[in-house]
């Protein structure tokens, strides 16, 4: 049965799953800010700035106006950027639909978000935040969606696994059932909280596998020769899947299989070894590119993103991971190396020695 599904978010990933719900033969109506890509949607059926070459069905259409958008619509999924959601969700709080609860919502974001006027509780989680901002009918209720998974291949049929989490099991079920496809599959999880750590946090992780990627085509950036390797690289997997575990038992991960399905090891392996990996881009441009040189510290880092040409969410998850790292007294090598890296407090050339000193 056809059902009307707005997503908030017309970059990759966001029309990506727009796609895969339009095929389905659902009515489904995108948000995008920019002009450019709204008519690119509407008049060529095609993503040419994210997605290039994909074709998007005729029954995918794009707005700009987000209340429209919202209104009316039976299932949204809340696709931004976590720097931009909270302002993007406070702006759909009048719409009639998310002011009665009448529209289900799901976010697909990674990453977490700042205390609202008050530093001293620290970085949160996403659905515990907007939870805050959203009417009282949401609590408990909204579903999180990840796994490992590329909006290049998704949009291309590739067959791909994900999780649908929530504290409501009717939610997560529903969702799970809107989701899924032949080539893709949908799972449901209860461990709202672990899954949204290892989502988030898995992208720092792949920061630093990029770096470490790109040293081992390189290894004359140390003057030594046939220091890294396949083992290296895992090694490096494996340390950063134990501080994600870390992290996410102590931010109140109910189910430790979570950390070793693919909410956990399956996202972070993939988006360390793929190609399409924004993280893992960044972190080999760090080494090869010397990408860093125009930024005085991480902040200078945030608020200049957009310089990049694209958008690595781990940039924004490392000095959230690093706040929590210390007010939970958590020891994370590789989550810290990278900050000082990223600050500017350390060169690149010192990745090495932090993160072999983190393994003592």
């Amino acid at each position: 049965m056809s059902v009307n599904i707005s997503i908030l978010g017309a970059g990759a990933w966001g029309t990506a799953v727009a796609k895969v719900l339009a095929e389905k033969g659902n009515d489904v109506l995108i948000w995008s800010h920019s002009k450019s890509t709204l008519e690119d949607i509407n008049i060529y059926h095609t993503n040419s700035r994210y997605l290039p070459d994909v074709i998007l069905p005729n029954n995918l259409q794009a707005c700009d106006d987000i209340l429209e958008v919202v209104n009316g619509r039976e299932y949204l999924i809340l696709a931004v950027p976590s720097l931009f959601l909270l302002d993007t969700v406070k702006q759909i709080l009048t719409s009639p639909s998310i002011r009665e609860g009448e529209t289900a919502i799901a976010v697909l974001t990674k990453g977490f978000l700042p205390s609202a006027g008050n530093t001293a509780k620290g970085p949160r989680l996403i659905l515990e935040t907007l939870e805050d901002y959203l009417p009282g009918f949401y609590r408990q209720s909204l579903v999180y969606i990840a796994g490992p998974s590329h909006a290049e291949e998704v949009s291309r049929g590739k067959i791909t696994g994900l999780i649908a989490a929530s504290e409501s099991a009717k939610n997560s079920i529903r969702f799970r059932d809107l989701l899924k496809s032949p080539r893709l599959l949908v799972f449901s999880s209860f461990d709202v909280r672990g899954v949204q750590v290892a989502a988030a946090a898995k992208n720092v992780v792949a920061i630093a596998f990029g770096m470490l990627d790109a040293l081992k085509t390189a290894n004359s950036y140390f003057g030594m020769e046939d220091v890294f390797g396949d083992g290296t690289a895992s090694l490096l997997l494996a340390a950063g899947l134990n501080e994600i575990q870390t992290l996410g038992k102590a931010m109140g991960a109910t189910h430790a299989e979570t950390f070793t399905s693919i909410s956990g090891v399956g996202d972070l392996d993939v988006t360390c070894r793929s190609v399409f990996g924004r993280n893992r881009r960044f972190g080999r441009e760090i080494i090869e590119k010397n990408i860093l040189k125009p930024f005085s510290n991480l902040d200078d880092i945030i608020d200049r993103i957009a310089e990049i040409g694209y958008l690595p969410e781990g940039v924004v998850a490392v000095k959230h991971v690093k706040a929590l790292a210390e007010k939970l007294k958590l020891k994370m090598p590789i989550a810290t190396g990278l900050y000082q890296i990223l600050n500017r407090e350390t060169e690149p050339d010192d990745f090495l020695r932090i993160f072999l000193k983190g393994m003592e």
